[in-house]
């Protein structure tokens, strides 16, 4: 089975669902072409919004939006639907971050219950973290310095979107971050807005710059933290003496407590008793920080004040130690873990990819100076790309099943590394008509990958 067997079709429609009456009913349609994953640059004034029986305003704000395109492109004066204040009017109005976390919900919920999605991809129990930088050339107030990502010039700055990604492709969440401030003090605040109902529980990521204290917020919260460490041998490990959990009378030492060959990793014991006396606080700490009351990069901030870490903080830390040690133990010994965890991070990969193919305008650059406008275009874009990933989940569950149906065996090891980031089949440069397709109740027909040519080209 090859990706055109998968993905001959040719037309993307997206359905945006929110919890306000849209002025009318909405399609996305974008004309593709296979086999091209890049074309041509064209500067953003050439591309045309064609306006037959129903123009619809609100999916020329995902498209502009989206491919970063600004308003001209989309905006056709003279036009009741396509005006500029009637754009800029569908912006305000559905693309901020709630109208667009329940039309990312609903779709997530939808391509759940795809079967090779549900049976093949995952069970959405698992999530990754990446951050995806932008260059932000205008005078942004919410963007940093970094000249390893964002030029040497001292007007130089960027932003980061940290997306939350599931096992099934699906963009969970994203937010915004100042430049390329430590990441890891973000994801928890990002896990704690999910758009989807059904929450994660192992998170991967890349180092991140952790820290004991970062495990120790994601355990109290629920969370299983899976960074990809660079190099654990020089991690520290820790133990528990079984007398400070009640298990034994005396205090003993590792080799005594039947620690075996792990004695040679220079053992170092968990403060239980501190953790005991600060259990209280550590319970509220979680509270707020799941109620979003509180932001984890804030709260850790504080823990840490002056390069001086509190009490709490150090209680905290010690209960953060139990579970890293946990990891470092599993990326050591299971290789099953290790896969899932590079597998997932690869998805995010992907998924960012994707996105820079999508976000292709004005060279990529985020050209919104503020925060709230940074983080609602960013948000347009993660619509689309779930979009997108929904689409393709279709066609290909749709592929697979009539190659089974035609005699073809397909493992589910082969299904399981079918992915749905493919885009060679969508050309994001050209002509953008909102059509509405006569569709009722199916799917489009699939293309035969052994005709000679396609009529529709």
């Amino acid at each position: 089975m090859t990706p055109t067997a998968v993905l001959g079709d040719r037309i993307l429609v997206v359905k945006i669902v929110t919890d306000r009456p849209l002025p009318c009913a909405v399609s996305y349609r974008i004309s593709t072409q296979p086999g091209s994953t890049s074309g041509p640059q064209l500067p953003s004034t050439s591309l045309q919004v064609t306006a037959p029986q129903k123009v619809l305003k609100s999916p020329s704000s995902l498209t502009h939006l989206a491919c970063n395109l600004g308003l001209g492109p989309a905006a056709k004066p003279g036009d009741p639907v396509l005006g500029i204040h009637r754009l800029i009017s569908a912006e305000k109005g559905y693309f901020h971050r709630h109208g667009m976390g329940l039309a990312s919900g609903k779709m997530i919920e939808k391509q759940a219950g795809i079967d090779i999605a549900r049976e093949d991809w995952g069970g959405g129990l698992v999530a990754s973290a990446d951050g995806l930088r932008f260059v932000v050339p205008v005078r942004p107030l919410y963007g940093r310095p970094n000249p390893h990502y964002f030029g040497q010039s001292k007007r130089s700055k960027g932003a980061t979107w940290l997306a939350i990604v599931s096992d099934r492709v699906m963009g969970l969440d994203g937010l915004l971050v100042p430049g390329t401030m430590r990441d890891s003090l973000f994801i928890l605040d990002a896990l704690h807005r999910l758009d989807a109902k059904e929450q994660p529980e192992v998170l991967t990521t890349n180092t991140a710059s952790y820290s004991d204290i970062v495990f120790e917020l994601f355990a109290i919260c629920g969370y299983q933290f899976a960074p990809r460490i660079a190099d654990i041998s020089d991690a520290q490990q820790w133990w528990i003496d079984p007398a400070d959990v009640d298990l034994v009378d005396k205090r003993t030492t590792p080799a005594a407590a039947g620690y075996g060959r792990l004695t040679e990793l220079n053992l170092r014991r968990v403060n239980i008793a501190l953790i005991k006396q600060h259990w209280p606080q550590m319970l509220q700490v979680a509270g707020s920080l799941v109620t979003n009351k509180v932001r984890a990069y804030d709260l850790i901030k504080m823990m840490t004040a002056d390069g001086r870490t509190t009490g709490l903080g150090h209680a905290f830390a010690h209960y953060g130690r139990i579970f890293k040690s946990m990891h470092l133990l599993h990326v050591a010994h299971l290789e099953d873990y290790r896969r899932m965890m590079g597998a997932q991070l690869n998805v995010g990969e992907g998924r960012n990819g994707l996105a820079r193919a999508v976000f292709f305008a004005h060279h990529g650059q985020l050209r919104r100076g503020y925060e709230r406008g940074m983080e609602d275009q960013l948000g347009t874009l993660g619509l689309a790309l779930n979009a997108i990933i929904f689409w393709n989940s279709l066609y290909i569950d749709a592929a697979v099943k009539k190659l089974a149906a035609s005699g073809m065996k397909i493992d589910p090891e082969i299904r399981a590394h079918l992915s749905p980031l493919q885009w060679e089949h969508i050309n994001f440069h050209g002509t953008y008509p909102f059509n509405r397709p006569e569709l009722p109740g199916r799917l489009r027909d699939l293309r035969d990958p052994t005709a000679d040519d396609d009529p529709e080209l």
